[in-house]
């Protein structure tokens, strides 16, 4: 027989102590009801004794010490799961927000996932066309790779996002199922009203599940939300055998619930007043990503952050760097420039890129070119420091072309409309074109039986 709890022994902010809690574990879900009307659910996050610290999702707003009637449901947080979720908008806690009936579940999973044995994950191979040049051309998205896109306030990382969830594919030649998980986490309401009007208007959203946290919602129901999407991701990619890209934006806001919440509780502040678990807590976020042995899909993870201050020191960043498989880094100097997207390809990297490129993924000569952009654009920054002293007339030959080479770069190749899709191809050829530009003795980094077949091809 289930047991009621009258009353709180404590509310401070987003938690509420009860006391006198018997059988209880930690993560636990308990259903509270206030003034024998309005129901909401919490979370145990903290036991000690026979006290037991819940977090309100739906906040403490109309909650006191003698209204309520709390009851232990004997489970962890849980989501309904059906084929049907795809297609449809929900809140940060998995309830429909878009007027249409609850999920009918297939499955009702645990959304802190199940251990995952690392000797069952596969090596991340192929690659997710995103139809963004800088990305596909040099910094390219694996699946089962987790690739961090590094913004900072002002910067559109909204509308980036936006882009590469419409514009995502397994490839021109691919037939498997592909479909994305959406979550945005502390985003005000014509944010999110513009991602779904875009992935509405541009058909989309048909292979798309959203789950949205809005600015005004409770800063708890922010924490769940990642793994909510997440639980649903690996319902798709290993029961369903999809291939599922998740984009998970904003991390930053994610992680200022976390001190928010870690400050109510009274711990002892970390870093800039996170607390010590933040690496952890983002670990079990990000490490949620990859495939397994025997299963058909693959979970793919483009974590959104916002930088404070820019600062890629900071410690969200800095601890996500460490986690993750690379990062993309949008740089505010391009912005200025009127580039997008403002990516800065120097300090950008995607570590396992070199595993599902080049032959028999996407053409023999990715990474030899890339590699030779890399090395021409990081000469540029050399020439521009240079003319900055002495002036660009004064610049060698080279020098100047070096100067050309960047300008044209960053115009034509960084630079696309928010309504482009470039293929592969397109994007391989504008690079090879883009080296007409410098003399042949300076492609140092392509081997000679790749550049006899590409530059003078597209030199003629």
């Amino acid at each position: 027989m289930a047991i009621e709890y009258l009353g709180l022994d404590e509310i401070n902010g987003p938690l509420v102590v009860l006391d006198g809690v018997q059988n209880a574990s930690f993560e636990e879900i308990i259903e509270i009801t206030v003034d024998n009307k309005e129901k909401k659910l919490g979370r145990i996050v903290e036991l000690y004794n026979e006290k037991a610290v819940v977090q309100v999702f739906e906040g403490t707003e109309n909650m006191s010490l003698n209204n309520t009637k709390s009851r232990l449901t004997g489970h962890p947080m849980e989501l309904d799961l059906s084929p049907e979720i795809l297609g449809r908008v929900f809140n940060g806690i998995g309830q429909p927000l878009d007027g249409l009936s609850p999920i009918v579940p297939e499955q009702r999973v645990n959304v802190n996932g199940k251990p995952l044995n690392p000797v069952s994950r596969e090596y991340p191979r192929n690659y997710i066309h995103t139809g963004i040049s800088a990305i596909d051309g040099l910094t390219t998205l694996i699946r089962g790779q987790k690739l961090p896109i590094f913004s900072g306030n002002g910067l559109p990382h909204d509308q980036l996002a936006a882009q590469i969830v419409k514009q995502a594919s397994l490839g021109d030649h691919s037939d498997e199922d592909f479909a994305i998980v959406f979550a945005a986490m502390g985003v005000k309401y014509d944010v999110a009203d513009f991602f779904k009007r875009t992935f509405e208007e541009s058909g989309a959203m048909d292979h798309v599940v959203m789950y949205l946290n809005l600015a005004n919602d409770p800063v708890v129901e922010r924490l769940i939300t990642p793994k909510v999407a997440l639980t649903a991701a690996e319902y798709l990619a290993f029961e369903k055998g999809m291939h599922i890209l998740v984009i998970l934006t904003d991390m930053t806001s994610f992680a200022e619930a976390m001190r928010e919440v870690s400050s109510s509780k009274g711990e002892i502040p970390s870093r800039k007043g996170y607390p010590g678990y933040l690496y952890s807590e983002l670990a079990t976020i990000y490490e949620r990503a990859g495939i397994v042995s025997g299963k058909n899909g693959s979970v793919t993870q483009i974590p959104i952050l916002s930088m404070p201050n820019d600062d890629i020191t900071h410690p969200i960043p800095d601890l996500t760097g460490y986690i993750t498989e690379g990062q993309i880094v949008l740089e505010r100097s391009l912005h200025q420039k009127a580039v997008y997207p403002p990516i800065n390809v120097l300090p950008s990297l995607s570590r396992l890129m070199k595993d599902g490129i080049g032959k028999g993924f996407t053409r023999e000569d990715h990474q030899d070119l890339a590699n030779q952009l890399f090395s021409s654009y990081a000469k540029v920054g050399e020439a521009r420091a240079l003319a900055s002293v002495i002036g660009e007339d004064e610049l060698s030959p080279i020098d100047k072309k070096y100067l050309s080479f960047g300008e044209a770069f960053e115009k034509e190749f960084i630079c696309q409309s928010v309504i482009e899709n470039r293929s592969m191809m397109q994007t391989l050829d504008l690079g090879w074109k883009l080296l007409h530009i410098l003399p042949r003795e300076e492609l140092d980094r392509i081997d000679t039986k790749i550049l006899d077949q590409y530059y003078p091809k597209n030199e003629a």
